[in-house]
């Protein structure tokens, strides 16, 4: 058994309560809504210089409102902040429509901020006029400002609100609501502007959705492992002491023989997995491992659970 007062990090046994282990106390409600606000804001200015420095100068229109800022100004020479502002309040307000009032106050401060950064940093000299470089460092920063924006539990508004509309109204699924309205800014542009600048847009709107998984997700992978054996004792204490991680023992069944076998249940780091490997074919060499990523790990051991942040 592993000794309680250093107990192993990880998923735990429910019979393996750690009473010396110092939990960290959950922030209040005020600085969980300050923390929130903050991260929208830090967010809405890192999208709105990313996009005057980057898409902007370069026509790359990569959807939303913001790409429709891109064409009306290319068309018009109307500034792209007065777009966005004028397209941002009316789809807040068909969204109280719709939704109530769940919207809350942060996707109206959203809706209007964004488009106010856009105003202040319109003048910023842009440091490139590669169409693709802008195009990759235009959607790195937007998806680092929009994953800093989700992370605080907001919204910039814009097109967000009328893919759930349309969601809400035919029953599409909101994935494909947002893609078909993205699809439609970008075949626009790519009519009104150039081909050329479409496909950039594409690449934009690429480095934007991997951005913002990372940003919301962290850089650090851990592996989760499914562990079929009939040596669960060794296997288990070899997980639990020799690699100091925790683990859950699950009911499983063989599917030909109908017996009943234990499947054990842990998570590791990336660098853990090969010594996981060998100890696990060391206890016992004809267990079935099933090893795959886990995109985020909350808990002990892992990231801090965000209800205690």
């Amino acid at each position: 058994m592993s000794n309680s007062s250093n107990p192993p990090r990880g998923v735990q046994l429910p019979s393996e309560p750690r009473p010396n282990k110092r939990r960290r106390k959950p922030r209040s409600r005020a600085f969980q809504e300050t923390a929130s606000v903050l991260l929208l804001i830090v967010g809405a200015f890192m999208v709105a210089f990313s996009f005057n420095m980057f898409l902007l100068p370069n026509k790359i229109a990569s959807g939303g409102v913001s790409g429709i800022s891109v064409i009306v100004n290319a068309m018009l020479n109307i500034p792209p902040a007065y777009t966005q502002w004028v397209l941002n309040i009316p789809l807040f307000i068909a969204g109280i429509f719709f939704f109530g009032s769940r919207f809350g106050i942060k996707t109206a401060v959203g809706s209007v901020v964004l488009p106010l950064f856009v105003l202040l940093t319109a003048h910023w000299t842009p440091p490139t006029q590669n169409p693709l470089l802008a195009a990759i460092y235009g959607g790195l920063g937007v998806g680092i400002g929009l994953g800093l924006v989700f992370r605080g539990r907001a919204s910039t508004g814009g097109l967000d609100v009328a893919a759930q509309i349309i969601h809400r109204l035919t029953g599409l699924t909101l994935g494909i609501a947002v893609a078909t309205l993205d699809g439609l800014v970008i075949l626009s542009a790519g009519i009104l502007i150039s081909p050329e600048n479409a496909l950039y847009a594409l690449i934009g709107l690429f480095v934007t959705s991997k951005t913002i998984d990372v940003v919301q997700s962290g850089l650090q992978t851990s592996k989760a492992a499914f562990i079929v054996t009939t040596q669960p004792d060794k296997v288990s204490q070899a997980v639990l002491i020799d690699l100091d991680r925790g683990l859950t023992k699950l009911q499983g069944e063989g599917g030909y023989t109908g017996e009943h076998r234990p499947v054990l249940l842990t998570v590791v780091g990336q660098n853990e997995v090969s010594r996981l490997k060998a100890l696990v074919r060391e206890a016992d060499p004809g267990a079935f491992v099933i090893i795959t990523s886990a995109a985020e790990v909350l808990g002990e051991g892992f990231h801090d659970h965000p209800l205690n942040k």
